[in-house]
């Protein structure tokens, strides 16, 4: 191979505004499983960001990059699974599972795809880890021309030098983009550090209902707000929660919940039991009367619920909590990301 040594993928600082300048190519923001697939006379290997093997959990992706003719190459990407209104992380996490025949199962029913964004070594075994990236996209580019015209799950993802274009990409309607990847042209690719590359993530918000609270794992305070969406039967499931307050504001929500109390709470799906990882007092959880509406910032909302802790932006007392549904975090038109996808046009190199 064109290298030896442990070769970690370039990582992203993440920023508040996406960076302009005729310095910047602009990548969509796949919300996947980052990979190195290295390839050597028809052995593959799949490589986490971590540096840990993937092989094992994506055999489709194993067999389609045995089929690229190439002898040699390192491509960097995002293993993503395809639905109709994005992709889903959920899928992928089903993947890291024990039992061969269970991932197998998931690879057919749904196969994974890799979205390839960097040539790190040629089809000669060259390395192009210290090439800038002005001159590496042309290569991918030709790469992917030659050798992955009928590769059904391996697609050159996206890349422009226009940041107009690029956002576009997040304000097209039911996009399900979560931000944009931006990559300085005339900087080499740099292993384990996020010198040559920034990411600007979508401010998503939504309004909740306050269906009940868990207690802090110290002195009896108010540790989170678990939150609720109304679905189309009328029903409040647990979708998350917020737990970004400070001491001071965790007194004042003792206050402010403690007439709340012994309410009804969730109607639907409930906040699940305590996890090998909570104490006893965290995991228990007190219901409420659904009156209460926070607006919360959040990342992303996969599987019926917000996959990370959210943060509170402000109380509505404005809002009537039955106007808190599930229509805010859910795409109003069906985008599939394929067809963000297009054929790469030839471009100078930098």
């Amino acid at each position: 191979m064109a290298t030896k040594k442990a070769l970690l993928p370039m990582e992203a600082l993440l920023v508040d505004e996406i960076p302009v300048g005729k310095e910047w190519q602009y990548e969509p923001k796949w919300d996947g499983f980052r990979c190195l697939a290295f390839g050597n006379l028809g052995k593959v290997k799949l490589q986490s960001k971590s540096g840990k093997p993937l092989d094992r959990y994506f055999p489709e992706l194993v067999a389609a990059l045995q089929q690229v003719s190439a002898k040699h190459f390192i491509l960097d990407g995002e293993i993503v699974v395809p639905v109709a209104h994005g992709v889903d992380f959920d899928q992928l996490l089903q993947r890291i599972h024990p039992a061969a025949s269970r991932v197998k199962k998931l690879s057919v029913e749904h196969p994974a795809h890799f979205m390839i964004f960097d040539l790190l070594a040629d089809e000669k075994g060259a390395s192009l880890v210290d090439t800038a990236l002005g001159k590496r996209r042309p290569l991918l580019e030709a790469f992917a021309r030659k050798f992955l015209k009928r590769a059904k799950l391996l697609h050159l993802s996206p890349a422009t030098l226009k940041v107009a274009e690029a956002r576009k990409w997040l304000e097209k309607r039911g996009t399900f983009l979560d931000g944009i990847i931006a990559k300085r042209v005339d900087l080499a690719y740099a292993p384990g550090q996020r010198t040559a590359m920034q990411k600007y993530k979508r401010i998503r918000t939504a309004d909740c209902v306050v269906g009940g609270f868990r207690y802090a794992s110290k002195g009896g305070q108010v540790g989170s707000l678990l939150l609720g969406l109304y679905d189309s039967e009328g029903l409040l499931n647990h979708v998350g929660f917020c737990s970004s307050f400070t001491t001071s504001e965790r007194s004042k929500l003792s206050a402010l919940l403690k007439p709340l109390m012994h309410g009804e709470g969730f109607t639907g799906r409930a906040p699940g039991g305590p996890s090998r990882w909570s104490t006893e007092r965290s995991s228990q959880w007190e219901p409420l009367k659904p009156q209460l509406v926070v607006e919360v910032q959040y990342d992303h909302f996969t599987g019926d619920r917000f996959r990370h802790g959210t943060k509170f932006i402000r109380w509505r007392p404005d809002k009537s909590p039955r106007k808190c549904t599930m229509s805010q975090v859910r795409h109003e038109t069906a985008v599939h990301p394929l067809h963000l996808i297009r054929p790469a046009r030839r471009r100078k190199a930098v």
